[in-house]
């Protein structure tokens, strides 16, 4: 049943033409087009921009993915009456989940390779087998915590095109803040305090720095913790509170049902 359900989601995905040109075509062209601009600049770290960029770029997709295939469509099942008709199919509500989650670490997976291979190719991107297995490791932990913050994010919202109006502009604001479009620290100090309150912008400076296994425990990468652990726990929380809420509007519902 699950692997009926995740060809299917997989195969919506690939029909909805405004996910993969977000998400899948965008980013890597970008990619490409910023390193002919800038392949032979040196960033923090004494990086070039392959090693700075190449884990950048696969962040960008991965939160791209999990913010509109997943976080996005769970409020349009919402709002739309498929999440009600779930509860009267025969597929379990846990399937259904577990397919969306499925979906967008297989996607995500897929940009992790394609933006890997891009950078072999066009910019040399050298790649050990430890550096592959620590990397690919740690963006699964992203891929995880990503995730919990979406879905808390999005169980906010009860209509449709409010949620697409912010996925537009968060998306927008988490490349500029997150430092995907240039670094930070040369852009102005307002995008920088705004970038320090960005759980992206820590989590790609992690990334770039277990990518290249420059992580070190100093005060900027347990700074880049503490937000990302902080994120996590205020989800899980408005997750709860939610998902208690939802509960006891279901059951007033079914009360004045038995009343009536």
């Amino acid at each position: 049943m699950l692997k009926t359900q995740l060809k299917y989601d997989l195969i919506m995905f690939s029909r909805e033409l405004f996910y993969l040109l977000f998400t899948i075509v965008v980013p890597p062209a970008t990619y490409l087009f910023m390193g002919e601009l800038f392949g032979s600049f040196t960033y923090a770290g004494n990086l070039s921009y392959v090693e700075t960029y190449t884990p950048s770029f696969i962040l960008l997709i991965t939160f791209g993915v999990i913010f509109f295939a997943f976080g996005f469509d769970q409020v349009m099942n919402r709002t739309t009456g498929v999440e009600k008709r779930i509860t009267l199919s025969p597929v379990p509500k846990k399937i259904l989940l577990l397919s969306s989650i499925l979906k967008s670490i297989i996607i995500t997976s897929f940009g992790f390779f394609l933006v890997s291979i891009l950078g072999m190719i066009a910019y040399d991107l050298s790649f050990t087998v430890w550096k592959f297995i620590m990397s690919f490791g740690f963006f699964m932990l992203l891929n995880a915590v990503l995730l919990i913050i979406s879905s808390a994010i999005y169980s906010l919202f009860t209509t449709m095109n409010g949620a697409l109006v912010f996925s537009i502009i968060i998306f927008q604001v988490g490349m500029i803040t997150g430092g995907f479009a240039m670094p930070v620290d040369r852009m102005p100090e307002f995008v920088q305090i705004i970038a320090n309150f960005n759980p992206l912008y820590h989590m790609n400076q992690l990334f770039i720095a277990v990518w290249n296994g420059q992580l070190q425990m100093d005060n900027s990468s347990l700074l880049s913790i503490v937000v990302i652990i902080g994120c996590f726990v205020i989800s899980l929380i408005v997750l709860y509170f939610g998902n208690i809420m939802k509960n006891r509007s279901y059951n007033m519902v079914l009360w004045k049902k038995v009343q009536n």
